[in-house]
């Protein structure tokens, strides 16, 4: 994505646009084809050479890292989050680190494949004599030769204090892991280095949430959906919540830009959605996404709901299956067509919102009467309006493209160009329609009323 900036807007124009889906590994598992990306990416600038960019700044997904050698080459692959290989690690760090006390220390939501799970789960003496760099640190590493780590990413790893953020060197310790393997932080605009033709790569809010968090105007109440595979659902705080009450709610503080926290808790998004269309694709049907939402809206209300955080909900598979199966162990009907699993989606997509926010809320402290819904979630208008007649809020979608747009407004602002948050163009306001109670009753049914 290329912004331009000027009085006080900023606009954005795509330059590129590539997939970047996990594939097979050899030996098992899966990994990500960042030799791949890097490719796409270069491709990328060099169509953007005639614009003269400024600077350049990289945001990514979290937790999964390369790990650089002595000799400074990237060394085996960068396994994906949804790889299975961190079974079991939860229980082997728990016995070294209490759970309440890595709470304490980083805020972070427990998740199976957070990295310091990852970690653990490398061959014995891999890790030593390397650097382990999280993606978008890795992609900048690549164009700069510069090591380093950006914070808001980092805040993603489980080693992070979530106070003081800096590398807790107790974590390490207690985890196990060699010396040396993290790298030094940056700040959101701190620079990187250069690129081979000399523009100057900064370090912004390299996490694609931070970024996108990043973008939205702010206001007293703070309560944003940033809504694309995952959806992250919270609040902007200016201090992390590390009660036991928000760890038992498995709420997390990731580092957001200026020091403010992203109190948020992680739920499935609409890779429930994309997988299941990738699935029917497979089976032969020709489904068209415009076309299974319209039909997705004649199906009956509150027909069937799953919990979209069901374990069973996050490695790539027949989704649809899956989904149905969840149904009927629930003592629900099962959704027999593409519409009704689509509405099954929407519905149950915006049930966890509406629970994520209220408990958000409550933990910390906070009252709300404004919903932010950023990212691809925001252009379509079924889950905006499903989630606001679940929350009983307004919700405000838009921009789509809100990460790009965050990545940008951290770059101007270290150029000095512009000082204040960009306000997005907003693609519509969805008002509760009064819903609420008939919203409970179905969120009741998956224990996320």
């Amino acid at each position: 994505m290329l912004g331009e900036v000027g009085s006080g807007e900023i606009e954005l124009a795509e330059i590129r646009r590539f997939a970047t889906g996990p594939r097979p590994r050899v030996g098992g598992g899966l990994c990500w084809d960042v030799a791949g990306m890097l490719a796409e990416i270069k491709a990328g600038l060099a169509d953007a050479a005639e614009s003269r960019p400024v600077s350049i700044g990289i945001d990514s997904w979290a937790v999964d890292y390369g790990l650089v050698g002595a000799d400074g080459r990237l060394e085996g692959d960068v396994r994906c989050y949804r790889d299975p290989r961190t079974e079991g690690m939860a229980q082997r760090l728990r016995a070294r680190v209490p759970d309440e006390l890595l709470y304490r220390i980083t805020g972070l939501q427990y998740l199976p494949f957070n990295t310091v799970y990852q970690l653990l789960s490398e061959p014995e003496g891999r890790l030593v004599d390397k650097t382990m760099l999280l993606l978008p640190d890795l992609i900048g590493y690549q164009l700069t030769g510069e090591i380093g780590a950006e914070v808001t990413n980092a805040s993603t790893t489980a080693l992070l204090d979530a106070t003081t953020r800096r590398w807790s060197a107790e974590l390490v310790a207690r985890a196990g892991l060699p010396d040396g393997l993290l790298p030094p932080l940056r700040q959101p605009g701190e620079p990187v280095g250069a690129t081979e033709d000399g523009t100057t790569v900064l370090a912004v809010a390299s996490h694609d949430t931070a970024s996108a968090v990043a973008a939205i105007p702010a206001d007293a109440d703070g309560a944003y959906i940033s809504c694309g595979t995952w959806s992250l659902v919270g609040l902007e705080l200016r201090a992390p919540v590390l009660t036991e009450a928000a760890r038992e709610a498995n709420f997390t503080n990731e580092a957001g830009i200026d020091g403010t926290v992203r109190f948020l808790r992680n739920t499935m998004g609409l890779w429930l959605l994309s997988e299941s269309l990738r699935v029917w694709r497979e089976q032969g049907l020709d489904i068209r996404l415009g076309d299974v939402l319209e039909a997705a809206m004649r199906e009956p209300a509150f027909r069937s709901i799953v919990d979209p955080d069901a374990a069973v909900l996050l490695p790539p598979g027949d989704m649809p299956s899956r989904i149905a199966t969840l149904c009927a162990e629930s003592g629900q009907p099962k959704p027999e067509s593409p519409p009704a699993v689509v509405r099954t989606i929407l519905e149950s997509l915006a049930v966890a919102h509406a629970a994520s926010l209220r408990a958000a809320a409550r933990l910390a402290d906070r009252s709300l009467s404004l919903v932010h819904l950023v990212g691809g979630g925001a252009r379509n208008a079924a889950l905006c309006q499903f989630t606001a007649d679940a929350c009983g809020l307004p919700v405000l979608a838009g921009p789509s493209e809100a990460s790009a747009l965050g990545n940008v407004f951290v770059q101007a602002r270290a150029a000095g160009v512009l000082e204040e948050k960009p306000r997005g163009r907003p693609l519509g306001r969805y008002e509760p329609r009064g819903e609420a109670e008939a919203w409970r009753s179905a969120a009741e049914r998956v224990g996320l009323a």
